[in-house]
């Protein structure tokens, strides 16, 4: 695959070399790949068009918010977020995960001859991560055999979290899931039908006992048609439930459908599977209980016999509860989708910098500039025309509004170069050229003066030569004069309009400024790039984005005028 292509909209495109595609989907595409700065192979996950439908949106930042939360060794982990191009422009989501060889599904396809052992560990991982996520108090709702990965090693971890929810104390009493969208061939009984006023985290259980299952059979359980189809493969082999369970099920048509359903006796676990273990057929039977009333939790799970030997409560480890304000966003009722996609955005993007410290702690302590797009859009400007023309005001809003402009790179250093001079004669400073010079990148995203890669910047090598005296940061505070500064630098670079040297795109130089701060120089490359290689090469296939934007924006100024004159 071509690498300019894949990273079309990434940032941080020559820490990674990839390898191949090895996986494809609705949401994009997955390629393997190698970090050059740790060495480490890793999965790159490209979403794509994150914002077309604002249910995408929302499941992707459910499920990257998650995964920061619930880490585990038995839960896959993300490793770094690539951060976008803009805040408020990007379209694309660039997730780099570890590395895993395969699912549980092309394991169970692939090999007729799992032992015992195999299964035994099997499970156990299952739960053990499930406990975790249970303890979270998050249901996972899409556990299956493909949202479990796999090494040759027998180490699995589960994935795919755009399903699951968080349960807090205070949810309504009856509780419906209109999304669920789950497959349905591990989806529990009380999920087909509606069956019970409240869900519990049994539901998870239900799946792990279907995968469990599968495992011991070497394909699907219930391979249902339709929900009825479900239904009745499950008392096929379980049995009609007793009047007991029935008198439980709130919905009236399935309490009917199952009240009239022939009698069933089930099948014995030992002759629908006479290879497996008895052990794991007793705990089995328990895992796939009728009422979830009777199933046991993953804790008590890991506590059977059938682990026994295996199972180690120091090493089960449980969570601390979900924080209901992380997911403030689930319990919000917005009407507008634009609103809700809107806030979507700014959170994916929040999400985003918790891999980007320094930027993170900019946009905590009220300073946080974009790396680039600081400059009104051209949604901005009409919103502030609209208002001006409906107060009763004629022309322009802002006609001194300068319009970004792209000026080559050594024209910025020039630039750089004279904010300096001007700095140094307001304080009387010593070798400021090398303050603003070292700043341009070195409070890029990433870290402290990390060049994007999201460590700290003691970790980085030095550049040849070393770094030599640094001198003393400006704090945010300080009382140089900063508007003087932003003067001088707004007549001099065209209505100040400057390069980001982290994506080529514009930025103004207030911002500027105001976030970049005096930090030590990054490594003049990308370990592994080619000689003489710059840390943030201009992104080509962004600036066509840039111009499109400026072209809407000229639309609709014009679209304004024309209304105005009428």
């Amino acid at each position: 695959m071509d690498q300019r292509e894949f990273f079309a909209e990434a940032t941080e495109a020559q820490r990674y070399k990839l390898s191949e595609v090895i996986g494809k989907g609705s949401y994009g595409v997955v390629a393997s790949a190698v970090d050059q700065f740790t060495g480490e192979k890793v999965a790159i996950k490209k979403i794509t068009n994150v914002f077309d439908h604002v249910s995408d949106a929302t499941r992707i930042l459910r499920e990257i918010k998650l995964l920061r939360l619930l880490r585990h060794p038995d839960i896959v982990e993300i490793k770094h977020i690539m951060l976008p191009p803009s805040a408020r422009e990007f379209k694309d989501i660039y997730v780099v995960f570890e590395l895993m060889e395969t699912d549980l599904h092309q394991v169970i396809k692939a090999n007729d001859d799992l032992t015992p052992e195999h299964h035994q560990f099997f499970l156990y991982q299952m739960l053990r991560g499930l406990k975790y996520i249970h303890s979270a108090k998050v249901f996972h709702r899409d556990l299956k055999p493909k949202n479990i990965l796999a090494n040759s090693d027998c180490k699995l971890k589960i994935c795919d979290f755009g399903l699951a929810r968080p349960a807090f104390n205070d949810m309504p009493q009856t509780v419906f899931w209109t999304d669920y969208v789950a497959t349905r061939w591990y989806r529990a009984p009380e999920l087909c039908g509606s069956f019970f006023a409240k869900y519990s985290p049994a539901i998870d259980i239900w799946s792990i006992g279907c995968i469990f299952a599968e495992i011991l059979l070497g394909k699907p359980l219930f391979p249902g048609r339709n929900v009825v189809h479900q239904l009745e493969l499950i008392t096929d082999l379980l049995g009609t439930p007793s009047p007991e369970v029935i008198a439980k099920v709130r919905n009236e048509k399935a309490r009917r459908f199952l009240m009239n359903m022939r009698k069933k006796p089930g099948i014995p676990f030992e002759q629908y599977f006479p290879k497996a273990d008895k052990g794991a057929l007793r705990l089995l039977w328990r895992l796939l209980a009728f009422d979830p009333a009777e199933r046991p939790t993953a804790e008590e799970a890991l506590a059977d016999p059938y682990f026994a030997g295996l199972s180690q409560p120091s090493r089960e480890p449980s969570a601390q509860p979900i924080s209901k304000l992380a997911f403030e966003f689930e319990r919000r009722k917005l009407v507008v989708e634009e609103v809700r996609l809107v806030l979507v955005r700014d959170l994916i993007y929040r999400e985003i910098l918790e891999y980007h410290p320094q930027m993170l702690a900019d946009y905590l302590a009220g300073g946080h500039r974009q790396p680039n797009f600081v400059y009104p859009s051209a949604v901005d400007n009409f919103k502030r025309q609209f208002a001006h023309l409906e107060a009763g005001g004629r022309g322009q809003a802002n006609p001194n509004l300068g319009q970004a402009t792209s000026l080559p790179r050594e024209r910025v250093s020039e630039f750089r170069s004279e904010a300096a001079k001007y700095l140094a004669a307001q304080r009387g400073t010593q070798h400021m050229s090398g303050v603003v010079g070292a700043t341009a990148y070195g409070s890029q995203p990433g870290g402290a003066g990390g060049a994007g890669l999201g460590v700290p910047y003691a970790a980085q090598p030095p550049p040849p030569g070393g770094y030599g005296a640094q001198p003393a940061a400006y704090p945010y505070g300080s009382s140089v004069d900063m508007e003087g500064a932003v003067e001088m630098l707004g007549s001099s670079v065209e209505k100040m309009s400057m390069i980001d040297a982290h994506s080529g795109f514009p930025t103004d130089a207030s911002g500027y400024m105001h976030h970049h701060q005096a930090k030590p120089p990054p490594p003049t490359a990308y370990p592994g790039a080619a000689p003489g290689a710059g840390p943030y090469p201009v992104n080509k296939h962004l600036t066509g984005a840039y111009q499109q934007q400026q072209q809407q924006q000229q639309q609709q100024q014009n679209l304004i005028r024309s209304n105005s004159a009428v």
